[in-house]
């Protein structure tokens, strides 16, 4: 077996660094003091995210791949829910010296295939030795002359819509919490999420007036849009999708699946707000309206937030 130390610090950055691709805004990568990327609009959308295990995953419940896609996917997915493309990926990488090599290719491997999957680039980061693996990821992104979508732009009469699928990993995460691994949909969903990249930029074009990721939970979500608007918004349940798949996982667990659809993160779904009357394509579903007040109501009852946050 062969392990971190025995590659040592600049064995294990070769190893990382080989054969990386590079794509068009990519102008110097890994190898230098810094990595130069284009940024042909005139501004750069950045996000940070970090990870630990034992926190945010398991090695008994996910593979090393899956843990890099993982890892890109919730970098990638902030950069989406502003309107932008992502085009860069900064990676550092802390772990015990005992691990095994193998393990940090396989999440190498994760990481380049979600940046495969939306034409981004790694392009540089730094490793240390730590008591546990640390994965800290800075991702880019490009608005392409767009305007970003944030936060606090809902108006009383706005349309909310979604797209993508919520409630999946909360329900994979409760499978695995309870010692199974099937079925196979909801654990996979925990493991590698699918959040719509492309869905992001698409909103801008719509003209949407707010956006975020569904990372701690539908309503949590929608609370900080909420929260930054000043405004309310209205949820109706009928709208919300709750598959059969999680209808039989909730009957085998005993858990109203909606607690999933409206609680549940890590799925990376985005939720947006759209002026009244815009016409919006698939996989854009309308969920609920804006209005005048305060946080979120579903079917005009608050729900309780749940969702994750941490330190709680």
């Amino acid at each position: 077996m062969i392990t971190v130390s025995d590659a040592g610090e600049f064995g294990l950055i070769a190893r990382v660094t080989e054969g990386l691709e590079t794509v068009e805004s990519t102008l110097i990568g890994p190898g230098d003091d810094a990595a130069v990327v284009a940024a042909p609009d005139g501004r750069v959308v950045a996000s940070t995210d970090l990870l630990v295990e034992g926190r945010h995953f398991r090695r008994d419940w996910s593979t090393a791949e899956d843990v890099g896609h993982k890892a890109a996917a919730r970098a990638f997915s902030d950069i989406a829910a502003m309107g932008a493309l992502p085009t860069a990926l900064l990676v550092g990488f802390a772990a015990p010296g005992t691990l095994e090599l193998s393990w940090v290719d396989g999440l190498l491997a994760g990481l380049r295939q979600e940046c495969a999957h939306v034409q981004a680039a790694i392009v540089g980061g730094d490793v240390t030795a730590a008591d546990c693996i640390t994965i800290a990821l800075t991702a880019l992104g490009d608005l392409q002359g767009r305007p970003p979508v944030t936060l606090d732009g809902a108006a009383p009469g706005d349309l909310v819509a979604l797209c993508g699928r919520v409630g999946w990993a909360a329900a994979g995460f409760a499978v695995l919490g309870r010692g199974f691994r099937s079925p196979v949909q909801v654990v996979a969903a925990h493991r590698r999420p699918e959040p719509p990249y492309f869905e992001g930029p698409n909103a801008a074009a719509l003209g949407a007036t707010a956006m975020t990721d569904v990372s701690d939970g539908l309503v949590a979500d929608l609370g900080h849009v909420a929260a930054a608007s000043g405004v309310r918004i209205d949820l109706r349940a009928d709208t919300l999708d709750v598959p059969a798949k999680l209808r039989e996982v909730g009957s085998a667990l005993n858990v109203d699946p909606m607690v999933w659809v409206l609680t549940g993160g890590d799925d990376y779904a985005l939720a947006a707000t759209f002026p009244k009357g815009t016409d919006l394509p698939e996989p854009w579903r309308v969920i609920g309206t804006v209005a005048e007040g305060e946080g979120v109501r579903v079917d005009g009852r608050r729900w309780p937030v749940g969702g994750h946050e941490h330190y709680r």
